[in-house]
């Protein structure tokens, strides 16, 4: 049992009534975190017209919603949404807060901590429940939030542990907590929220949204093929593409690849990347830097392409190919070519 009686809470993003998947991923882990410290998981949703979506939070886990809805909540600002969270925590006092890091939860979290003067950390890519030896204060804390996540540009992983006042707040990525099956039919409560708002509070307008939607989705591709630095050139990478088209994958990418300015960053693999768990994965050049496999090693197939015998990524890989892959992929796409002529 945790020495706090606070729970675990969830910043829920939503857009126009569609939850964000970062959410969904974070209610799940709540779930397993609030289990290891026998206390509850809570979710706070704002937005306009937003109380259908309780339902489905609280079957992925949520206890409780933390409910305000207010028209003047869409779309989302920093200033509104600080304020009406900062109340909740000092008049509710969580154990742990998580939000997405997303564009919204980089410019919320940052604000909720420094106004109760409270720890952040950013960018966490993994969470787990342990004690905490606080040496410079000689004691041991009990139960602490583990935060973990890359440093150091991706070089090291860092754990950290906040010795601070309650809550613990992270900010986590997307897709590097699984996301559970919902369970149908589990009911939680609800907790409405007072939305009190003065002027000062909704000074900024959005006047207009540009929403762009992503040319990709790593995140839920069944198939990812994806090129490291060994593919040798810009020209070469090309052959990703051709390998990922004839099997009707997305491209990936190693961070030595993006970093050489062969492919857009949008597409790149690891701890400061996109974190993917696909059918299967095909790694091309790439070496297997415990960054880049700590993004893939998830996945349900691993196929290793590469020159070097002893690659680190041969470790992770169910199939390895010792070779060329100038020479390898074009086999690779004939047999698959060849093998639809026949059906």
């Amino acid at each position: 049992m945790s020495q706090k009686a606070g729970n675990v809470w969830i910043f829920i993003e939503q857009d126009g009534g569609k939850i964000a998947e970062v959410s969904l991923e974070l209610v799940c882990k709540g779930r397993e975190l609030a289990d290891r410290l026998g206390v509850k998981v809570e979710a706070i949703l704002l937005g306009k017209a937003v109380a259908s979506l309780s339902k489905t939070l609280h079957e992925y886990g949520a206890d409780n919603v933390f409910l305000g809805e207010d028209p003047r909540l869409e779309p989302y600002s920093a200033l509104p949404y600080t304020k009406i969270i900062v109340s909740l925590i000092k008049e509710h006092k969580p154990n742990i807060l998580m939000f997405g890091a997303t564009a919204v939860g980089r410019s919320l979290a940052p604000r909720v901590a420094s106004t109760v003067q409270g720890g952040l950390t950013a960018d966490c890519t993994a969470l787990e429940i342990d004690d905490f030896e606080d040496k410079a204060g000689q004691r041991v804390m009990k139960n602490r939030l583990m935060q973990i996540r890359p440093a150091f540009g991706g070089n090291i992983i860092a754990t950290i542990a906040n010795s601070w006042e309650d809550p613990q707040m992270v900010t986590v990525r997307e897709g590097v907590m699984l996301m559970t099956p919902p369970v149908a039919g589990r009911k939680g409560a609800v907790t409405p929220v007072k939305v009190e708002l003065d002027d000062a509070d909704t000074i900024v307008k959005v006047i207009e949204r540009v929403k762009a939607e992503s040319k990709i989705n790593l995140k839920g591709a069944r198939i990812v093929v994806a090129g490291g630095y060994g593919v040798g050139t810009k020209e070469n990478f090309a052959l990703i593409h051709k390998l990922a088209e004839a099997i009707g994958g997305e491209v990936g990418a190693s961070r030595a690849a993006v970093d050489a300015g062969w492919i857009d960053h949008d597409h790149q693999v690891g701890q400061t990347g996109v974190t993917v768990r696909p059918k299967l994965y095909i790694a091309c050049g790439i070496s297997g830097s415990v960054q880049h496999r700590a993004g893939m090693s998830g996945s349900a197939k691993i196929i290793a392409i590469n020159t070097d015998a002893s690659a680190p990524i041969f470790s992770v890989a169910h199939y390895g190919i010792v070779g060329d892959l100038k020479e390898v992929i074009p086999m690779l796409i004939n047999a698959v070519k060849g093998r639809e002529a026949v059906a």
